[in-house]
């Protein structure tokens, strides 16, 4: 008789759930814009998704506590003149988020970690370069703000952000629109697909691809007859892959292994509705001490429903095997670094004692548009050090970032007791009515 040999491995039963139905975001109205992005961006503090929005675009950006139902007055991030196709976290600062829009440009924008009152529609910088829609953006995921895009003009441009300058652009490399863009894990190489049915591996320093059209695939997997594009989400730390069907109401994964047959299928996480976008956590958002290997955003037509995945364990401690050190929120390298040909893997981090997001930081332009520099409005002549006029000295950054955290707690602290008096007021409404019904 033959003995079927079964695989080791930890991952044989991960197992997804859906989260319970008061920690979804309800009432959200989801982007119906004919576009493959995910619609959604997640990080440790917040949940980012592009809504439907009358006269250009927008999206919602809710902090991760704030489940339930999304009042419909609830502050947008709005600014562009055409619909948002892409959003995308910055890794090294869990305040800033990058849209990309048909309105040719993308904005980067600072979210407070209170929420405003009104909409934000002043971005912290423009990037305008590409001539057609941007619907494709990826932070570098070691370099302090290095930001890719990728147009209907069939262009790659490499921003600093910080400057508002084009590091690179790569316009002679693709023939067809860009289906798709991904770094490798120290932001050396770009992986490129297509329309042109190729997959380009691209080093973006030298403008030049440094593979192509790889002659057979190391594996084939059958996947479904559906017309829906696949999400692929990747965790290296446990060599998981897993696909999200656009349409589909479905999440298939698989291990990736070094030894043949390299692709082993683990299990499907099935749901009965379909699902217009997904979200994937960065590792370090998710709760290790229930095991919890990877964590969704499912985004339906009027709500979005986290999904969590988890490797069943006996023991409350930390599970050491399925939380290798993973990428922190410190950059590596800056821009400049990064541009003149150095190279660095991501800073780590241990997960051992939780993830406590670093406090509120600022993204900071060193350069201006020279645009807005305006002229002297009357003729120039020169001064002497007696006649110079006095110029009052700017306090330090620190002082400046004190007293705006000062004044934003007093803002938190007045905003609750003028909820805690609405409160009291309406109680004692309701007991005026019950007085007045008893009387009666």
């Amino acid at each position: 008789m033959s003995r079927r040999v079964v695989r080791q491995s930890k991952f044989r039963h991960v197992f997804g759930q859906a989260a319970k139905a008061d920690q979804a975001y309800e009432d959200i109205r989801v982007s119906k814009v004919t576009w493959d992005s995910s619609f959604c961006a997640v990080n440790p503090k917040f949940l980012a998704i592009i809504v439907e929005a009358g006269g250009g675009g927008a999206f919602i950006v809710l902090p991760l506590a704030k489940t339930g139902r999304v009042d419909k007055n609830y502050p947008l991030v709005t600014g562009h003149t055409g619909p948002v196709l892409d959003i995308d976290w910055c890794p090294h600062n869990d305040n800033v988020i990058a849209s990309a829009s048909d309105d040719t440009t993308i904005m980067v924008w600072q979210i407070p970690d209170y929420t405003p009152v009104r909409n934000i529609t002043e971005p912290v910088i423009t990037l305008e370069g590409h001539s057609k829609r941007v619907g494709i953006l990826s932070w570098h995921p070691t370099a302090r703000n290095v930001l890719l895009s990728a147009g209907g003009d069939n262009v790659i441009i490499i921003w600093n952000v910080g400057t508002g300058e084009v590091l690179l652009s790569l316009d002679d490399m693709h023939p067809d629109v860009i289906h798709s863009v991904c770094w490798n894990s120290n932001g050396s190489l770009l992986a490129t697909t297509c329309k042109d049915k190729t997959l380009r591996i691209i080093d973006p320093r030298k403008s030049q691809v440094v593979a192509n059209n790889f002659e057979e695939p190391v594996a084939l997997q059958e996947m479904d007859t559906s017309n829906g594009v696949l999400l692929p989400f990747y965790d290296p730390d446990s060599s998981i892959v897993y696909l999200c069907g656009k349409g589909d109401s479905s999440i298939r994964y698989f291990e990736i292994t070094d030894e043949p047959p390299f692709v082993h299928y683990l299990n499907t996480f099935g749901s009965k509705e379909p699902q217009r976008g997904m979200g994937f956590m960065p590792k370090r958002g998710l709760d290790v001490s229930k095991c919890e290997i990877a964590r969704f955003y499912k985004l339906h037509e009027r709500k979005c429903e986290p999904i969590i995945m988890t490797v069943p364990r006996k023991s409350d401690l930390f599970q050491d095997d399925l939380y290798p050190d993973t990428p922190g929120p410190e950059p590596a390298l800056e821009a400049e670094e990064w541009l003149s040909g150095q190279d660095a893997d991501p800073v780590l981090i241990s997960l051992k004692d939780g993830y406590v997001p670093p406090k509120h930081r600022e993204l900071r332009i060193t350069k201006r548009n020279i645009l807005d520099v305006h002229p002297p409005s009357g003729p120039r002549r020169s001064q002497s050090a007696s006649e110079a006029p006095l110029l009052p000295l700017p306090s330090s950054t620190s002082q400046q970032q004190h007293t705006l955290e000062t004044l934003l707690e007093e803002i938190k602290a007045l905003r609750e007791r003028v909820q805690a008096q609405e409160e009291r007021i309406t109680a004692l409404e309701n007991m005026l009515c019950e007085l007045v019904d008893g009387t009666d």
